[in-house]
């Protein structure tokens, strides 16, 4: 006959052989920089946000992780305050590829480049 804490003690031993969850995107500084935009608009300059986003790029690629959606869309905008144009046309066509549910977004933000 199997006692209640023998069995407890199984438990917890299968549990803590199970894989931790892993991160499904690199998220680094976006979501901060996406709330001091909001909170305190140019307390970042855009180069310095655009450092910030890059280096999350590389970790995210080092862990082969995603970045989460919206985030090229967020580099796009900061490359276009550059005038950095085909950069952040490139960047706006990873995020359609990379999330389709923001084709109709994005495709309005190409329009307002060219039109601009």
């Amino acid at each position: 006959m199997v006692k209640p804490g023998m069995l407890a003690a199984c438990a917890l031993l299968i549990a803590g052989c199970a894989a931790p969850t892993r991160p499904l995107y690199q998220w680094g500084a976006y979501e901060e920089l996406i709330y001091q935009s909001w909170r305190d608009p140019g307390s970042t300059p855009v180069e310095k946000q655009v450092e910030l986003l890059q280096h999350d790029y590389q970790q995210g690629q080092a862990h082969n992780l995603r970045m989460p959606p919206g985030w090229h869309a967020h580099l796009a905008m900061l490359y276009a305050r550059m005038g950095r144009q085909d950069e952040a046309i490139k960047e706006l066509a990873v995020e359609k590829a990379e999330f389709p549910e923001s084709v109709v977004f994005v495709d309005r933000m190409l329009a307002n480049m060219k039109g601009s």
